[in-house]
């Protein structure tokens, strides 16, 4: 049962930075029990080794088939779960969800058509460039800029230093898709105060898939709903959107949109390991070095976040 507080807007005006106590309820605390930064870590990984599996189904489905896939099984099991209602919510409200809706739809879309013209590496460390420049423009202190510039060094390094050779239409997929992870990033926050739990998320999931699904069935048409094809793209779902999606909204609660922009870009360390164990590639000394730049600048940024929430604190009279 949802409060009146919980879904009504506040009457004052709230910065895509400012941190948002998690509202009372059993699942928020569950998940919250590992912080807000074991939250994103935990999306992270769950959403990388979901790539992994995606990969063996875009001969099937195609990339927006699998999209398509992803989108409506998510969209099927969250509003299951989380039931959300569809009364008493301000126009705001529904605004807010529609983007977040658009904006997830569009990010996994412009990714799925990167890395079906580009190689996943470059295509993720691309698409974090978005995330970064959020946490440069969102950023209320100088000391963030350090961390933003320190991840992007990791970024490009991972990347190989250069992206000259690869193909400019991927190139412009994985810059729009960063761009609309940014949007995500702001809009899941925004959802996150408007809508109790995950039923912001169930709603916005449900309109992506609607969005999506017409563009899926046009390009692999019955081939979606193949019993095989079908269970892998559920397997998708629920690692690369149900899990990080849920995970990084509740998150979002906690933590400001510039601290979780860094934390985004371990999500190309994250995807090599997952290349590792998954699709046995190795690991070069300079993409270990990156990691350790990117790794480096996501620490620096929980403890600057972390060291600015003690200083808020004020001390006890005991």
């Amino acid at each position: 049962m949802t409060t009146p507080s919980a879904t009504t807007p506040s009457s004052s005006p709230t910065s895509a930075t400012d941190p948002v106590p998690v509202p009372t309820g059993g699942a928020p605390r569950r998940f919250g029990s590992l912080g807000p930064v074991g939250l994103v870590l935990a999306g992270g990984v769950s959403v990388q080794f979901g790539g992994a599996l995606a990969v063996t189904l875009m001969p099937r489905a195609g990339a927006l088939g699998v999209v398509s896939l992803r989108l409506l099984v998510a969209a099927l099991v969250l509003l299951l779960v989380c039931r959300p209602r569809l009364r008493g919510h301000s126009r705001a409200d529904w605004g807010t969800v529609v983007v977040f809706g658009i904006a997830m739809s569009a990010m996994n879309g412009l990714f799925y058509q990167a890395v079906d013209r580009i190689p996943l590496g470059p295509a993720v460390t691309l698409e974090v460039l978005g995330p970064l420049a959020l946490s440069v423009v969102s950023s209320r202190r100088a000391l963030n800029f350090v961390w933003a510039g320190l991840a992007l060094a990791g970024v490009f390094l991972l990347g190989g230093g250069g992206f000259g050779d690869l193909d400019p239409v991927g190139v412009a997929f994985a810059l729009g898709a960063g761009a609309m992870w940014a949007a995500y990033i702001v809009f899941s926050a925004r959802t996150g105060r408007r809508f109790p739990q995950a039923d912001g998320l169930a709603l916005a999931m449900a309109v992506g898939a609607l969005l999506f699904l017409p563009l899926g069935l046009a390009e692999s048409g019955t081939k979606l709903f193949d019993p095989v094809t079908f269970g892998l793209g559920a397997g998708v779902a629920v690692l690369s959107s149900v899990l990080p999606y849920t995970l990084e909204l509740l998150a979002l609660r906690r933590l400001p949109a510039s601290t979780f922009a860094i934390l985004m870009s371990l999500e190309p360390a994250l995807a090599c390991a997952a290349g590792f164990l998954v699709l046995h590639q190795a690991l070069t000394a300079l993409q270990a070095a990156a990691i350790a730049l990117v790794i480096g600048a996501s620490m620096g940024a929980v403890r600057t976040q972390v060291g600015r929430g003690k200083a808020a604190v004020p001390p006890s009279a005991s």
